[in-house]
């Protein structure tokens, strides 16, 4: 039986942003397509569509989650205030949602991977806050269509990091599009990648399968190993889990 992976993104409706809800779909399409690929029984979740119980049920029997990208998060989960440069909106039982998934994931040690946004969620679930804007530049090109707002940059990942391991290199070009970045680490929480600038553009947990990139690895015009690899990190890490538990297969 192939193993179950539950791809969750923000939401299935933005009717007032069109073009980027477009965009948005695109890159989710393209993870949950990676993901079939892959060997992965594909479940595709709007986390705003549930409420955080519900969406804890509908992933209980999923043995991986991959978390998306999508809007800030609301600053109230990380004790942040509103009004900030490029603020977006807010989409609050998705946040709550998605951050019952990563603790219920670090309790569990089901294997977890989040891509920009699922990257900070994974930051604010285990206690990190947010820098709310960065300078424009490195991470986003601004003023230009959102087709072309990823903009290519280099990552450093850092010897000893899982992610290095898994990616076979220690550097990568990736292609990302944030104004938000990690500002203080949840618990458990180390660098695993970095930018030219120094802004963390990789985490994982000191012990338990969790993994999130800034970057998006399901970009088109992302080297095309990269999300299969970080994919099959996850399955790697199922069969280590299995094999550290019989009873959990």
């Amino acid at each position: 039986m192939a193993p179950r992976i539950a791809v969750v993104e923000v939401t299935r409706h933005r009717p007032d942003r069109p073009a980027y809800h477009a965009k948005v779909q695109l890159l989710n399409a393209a993870a949950a397509d990676a993901a079939e690929h892959g060997g992965w029984s594909v479940s595709r979740l709007a986390a705003a569509d549930r409420t955080p119980a519900e969406l804890l049920a509908a992933t209980d029997d999923c043995d991986a989650i991959l978390i998306m990208g999508g809007e800030d998060i609301d600053p109230r989960f990380y004790g942040g205030g509103t009004g900030y440069p490029g603020e977006t909106r807010h989409f609050a039982v998705a946040d709550a949602g998605q951050i019952a998934l990563v603790r219920r994931a670090l309790d569990r040690a089901t294997p977890l991977l989040g891509i920009c946004r699922g990257l900070q969620i994974i930051n604010v679930a285990l206690g990190g806050t947010i820098v709310q804007h960065i300078e424009e530049g490195l991470h986003r090109n601004v003023d230009v269509p959102i087709d072309q707002i990823l903009r290519e940059h280099a990552v450093r990942l850092l010897p000893g990091s899982s992610l290095r391991r898994s990616l076979g290199q220690a550097g990568i070009s990736v292609q990302s599009a944030h104004h938000q970045s990690v500002d203080r680490l949840g618990a458990g929480l180390v660098p695993a990648g970095v930018a030219p600038d120094g802004l963390v553009e990789a985490v994982e947990h000191e012990s338990a399968p969790i993994t999130g990139v800034q970057w998006h690895p399901e970009a088109p015009d992302s080297p095309a190993e990269q999300l299969p690899l970080l994919l099959a990190a996850l399955q790697s890490q199922l069969a280590e889990a299995r094999v550290a538990d019989p009873l959990a297969a």
